[in-house]
């Protein structure tokens, strides 16, 4: 490992600074100018490593004579934060600034109280793009999406590129350091979104357009509609991404202050098996399991896109998103063993509805009042390590496993925040279980 690309956050500098001066005195500002002998890292176990650099962010310590001298301190041309809990004689704890500098010198310059200066050879890295999320990861090509991210550095010598698949993007609006606006290219196809820049290149973990562990794209296989004890709205319209979506609530469909019950226009279902006979084989209504690996569940999501429209936004009720093994849930009879051996559980709604099966709460509402995607669709991300909930919004006590997920259910209800009155619209499309790590 390269010692200068070490983190540190200088809140947890306590322990470092032990080793940097076990007894420090009482701080005081002295006279003249200090001495620099060198730089190291914080870390104790690497403290006789040296540095001549260190990434934006890191914490630092310089080793010198008459440190408490230094009234400011500026890497290239941006100021550092000073701490005196963090200063001696003898060491000087501080965190490169984090933001990028406009002239680059490649020096560090001490300051005492009259303006006298030294300098010091340090080079400050800055790092290459990292790429976080995608506005809508099916954004039509023509249309207008933002990418986020950090470090997004636009060199007006070697400019920022940017690609979906093999597709260059011709059409970047607008670039800063968290986020890149720009039109989707004609011809993108599925695939990693990948940024350049002159301090490194990187792609995302996401796809756009993503088809790996597609679950319901409400189109075509694998399963394309209901398949529970409520047959949910899919339809299409003038807003649709591709196709059909699934549609719960409407604009004549109240949901109270509460978000209660009503499953009967919020509650979306696929619960596994069709068989009535002696052992249920999921011939036809297959597992999720089944099609998507879920033994790594704890790096991955479910995702999906969502058009919530101004006209009726979304204001009470949390969309719990629960899953559950066939010895909880399935749409066959209960009681009779699968082809694995599971006594399966039959069709019913008193497995998720308690605090002991975790679940996922999705409530975008609640920071706001209201929510809704100025008629737009977004890509929603709620990992699978986040499904910790009751279905009244405080922990739960059970635990979920690779098992748990052949079933999904989606149901906009409760969750543990007073809303109020709405008549939501909320649709959604291609949900998928897909890594984020």
């Amino acid at each position: 490992m390269k010692f200068g690309l070490m983190t540190v956050a200088l809140f947890g500098l306590a322990m470092g600074f032990t080793a940097c001066e076990d007894e420090p005195d009482r701080f005081e500002l002295t006279d003249g100018l200090p001495t620099i002998h060198y730089v190291r890292p914080i870390d104790v176990a690497v403290k006789d490593s040296l540095l001549t650099s260190a990434y934006m962010g890191n914490g630092i310590c310089i080793v010198g004579d008459n440190l408490r001298s230094v009234y400011k301190l500026v890497f290239n041309d941006q100021e550092a934060v000073l701490n005196n809990s963090y200063i001696t004689d003898h060491t000087l704890l501080v965190d490169v600034p984090s933001t990028i500098p406009g002239e680059v010198s490649n020096k560090i310059y001490f300051y005492n109280k009259k303006g006298d200066m030294v300098d010091y050879d340090f080079s400050v890295l800055v790092p290459g793009p990292t790429i976080a999320s995608m506005s809508n990861e099916f954004a039509l090509p023509g249309s207008v999406a933002t990418l986020y991210g950090d470090y997004f550095i636009d060199d007006p010598n070697i400019p920022l590129t940017m690609a979906i698949g093999d597709t260059p993007v011709t059409d970047i609006k607008e670039i800063s350091k968290g986020y890149i606006r720009f039109t989707v290219p004609e011809g993108a196809e599925e695939g990693e979104v990948s940024v350049k820049t002159v301090y490194g290149e990187t792609t995302s973990v996401f796809h756009y357009k993503d088809s790996r562990g597609s679950l319901f794209n409400f189109d075509s296989d694998p399963h394309p509609t209901n398949h529970g004890w409520h047959g949910q709205v899919i339809e299409t319209d003038e807003t649709a991404l591709d196709g059909n979506f699934l549609r719960l609530g409407g604009v004549d469909v109240l949901m109270d202050a509460d978000g209660g019950w009503n499953d009967g226009n919020f509650s979306f279902e696929y619960w596994p098996g069709d068989g009535w006979g002696d052992v249920e084989d999921y011939a036809t209504g297959k597992r999720l399991t089944d099609f998507v690996d879920f033994s790594d569940w704890e790096n991955m999501a479910l995702k999906f896109e969502l058009y919530v429209p101004k006209a009726n936004p979304w204001s009470a009720g949390s969309m719990q998103l629960i899953v559950g093994g066939v010895d909880k849930i399935t749409g066959a009879a209960s009681g009779i063993p699968d082809i694995d051996g599971t006594i399966v559980a039959g069709a019913n709604n008193t497995y998720f509805n308690n605090d002991e099966l975790p679940r996922g709460l999705y409530t975008p509402w609640v920071t706001t009042g209201s929510f809704d995607t100025n008629d737009e669709w977004i890509t929603v991300t709620v990992p699978y390590a986040n499904f910790i909930y009751g279905a009244s919004g405080v922990p739960a006590s059970g635990k979920l496993s690779a098992s748990d997920f052949t079933s999904l259910t989606i149901f906009v209800w409760s969750g543990g925040n007073k809303g109020t009155e709405c008549h939501p619209v909320i649709k959604i499309d291609n949900i998928r279980a897909v890594p984020v790590k």
